[in-house]
């Protein structure tokens, strides 16, 4: 084997060999992206390489004039003589597994993924490697997420209950992806569906893709408030606070995310429901995929790290620790518009 092709650096992941960062946390020359959340994709890097499918969102979200090269999944560039290929992750739309080959050895970056597939971005695909690297943002057993289509089922009758009330339904998701999967799974002919102005920015890069998404109305526009009734409103978590709630009538709030698993959570965000939706794979799905790679070795980052690793060990796995600035499932706070 060769030495370690990746190393932890103050500025990240780095491939020393190949000179480039994967999800850089400061400004380098060289970044390989393997999606758009704010936590993998930052700005100032003079030269990024990502997936197609993520063109239009690290536009939006690190500006135009970004020196961004894509290529399409499972397609293979060289780098200094390091082979590089992007693998769909099935986090987010563009959401890539790094695969990093070099005189036979092979390592693979998951960055944040999930196992489950949905209508709004590419499945997981499980890689053969030597070492892998993976998230653990849910890495106890207490998170073993419901079926997908429960939980659309349990939005829509919640949604069609308030309409029947006469109340405006309000559900907060992260901007991008969780609010995309939330929208792919709405029963559109129950009412309309409202987008705060950072969920409808991202919700124009889907299309560019071509995802196929419901109609939605920007919250902006509306000039009626009682138009809200019985409709569905879609908004970040940034933008739970009541100068922005206040235009909403007769309202029921609620949270999606993985995090509302746990009953205290619920409590603290102060919501009517909580739904158990999340873009990270469950401590099943985590298991899964690490034992589909046929990896000798795991680095575990972000999450319950260290409680995965023991567990890891306890398998007979060659797993370790490393630290990472990467968040998981976090508060989307970059409102790209405010209303």
């Amino acid at each position: 084997m060769n030495e370690n092709l990746l190393t932890i650096t103050d500025d990240g992941l780095y491939c020393q060999i190949g000179d480039f960062y994967i999800d850089p946390w400061r400004p380098v020359d060289k970044a390989v992206i393997t999606h758009g959340h704010a936590d993998h994709a930052r700005w100032g890097s003079n030269w990024y390489l990502a997936s197609e499918e993520s063109k239009y969102i690290l536009e939006a979200r690190l500006g135009s004039e970004i020196h961004l090269q894509t290529i399409p999944y499972n397609e293979t560039i060289n780098i200094n003589g390091i082979s590089i290929s992007l693998h769909p992750a099935g986090h987010i739309l563009g959401s890539s597994q790094i695969r990093l080959e070099y005189r036979g050895e092979v390592w693979v970056v998951s960055g944040d993924y999930k196992s489950d597939s949905d209508k709004t971005c590419r499945s997981f695909e499980p890689l053969k490697c030597h070492t892998f690297i993976t998230e653990s943002t849910f890495g106890l057993p207490v998170y073993k997420w419901q079926s997908q289509q429960s939980i659309f089922n349990d939005i829509n009758t919640w949604w069609e209950k308030n309409k029947d009330e006469k109340k405006t339904s309000l559900i907060f998701a992260y901007a991008l992806g969780k609010a995309q999967r939330i929208l792919s799974g709405l029963d559109t002919g129950i009412g309309p569906i409202y987008t705060h102005g950072a969920v409808e920015k991202i919700n124009q890069c889907y299309h560019k893709i071509g995802i196929q998404l419901p109609r939605t109305k920007y919250v902006g526009g509306v000039v009626n408030r009682n138009d809200f009734v019985g409709g569905m409103v879609i908004a970040p978590p940034s933008a739970d606070n009541p100068a922005w709630t206040k235009k909403f009538p007769y309202l029921s709030r609620a949270f999606a995310c993985g995090w509302m698993q746990i009953r205290g959570n619920r409590r603290r965000r102060v919501v009517d429901r909580g739904f158990v939706l999340s873009d990270h794979s469950d401590w099943t799905g985590l298991l899964r995929a690490i034992e589909a790679t046929g990896a000798e070795n795991i680095w575990v980052s972000h999450g319950y790290s260290r409680v995965f690793v023991t567990y890891l060990r306890e398998r007979g796995l060659n797993a370790c620790d490393v630290y990472t600035q990467f968040e998981g499932e976090m508060e989307d706070t970059e409102d790209l518009e405010t209303q």
